[in-house]
């Protein structure tokens, strides 16, 4: 069986959201395009909240947003 490289921790410098998932990416309650904000949060600019990123999944959910 061939196993594919393993990824170490100390390594791990990775992008936490892909650039064409960020590209697809709005906020529930306005529609507008969402920004990476740190490696845990995306930020709508229209409605001043954050999303929170939860092992690499973006919750973007109304109620999980949280006021910046």
């Amino acid at each position: 069986m061939k196993v594919g490289p393993v990824l170490l921790v100390e390594d791990y410098d990775a992008e936490v959201i892909s650039e064409e998932l960020l590209e697809v990416l709005a906020c529930p309650k306005c529609h507008t395009k969402v920004e990476f904000k740190e490696p845990d949060r995306l930020r709508c600019p229209q409605c001043k909240v954050v999303y929170p990123i939860v092992d690499g999944i973006p919750v973007m959910l109304i109620e999980a947003a949280k006021p910046e």
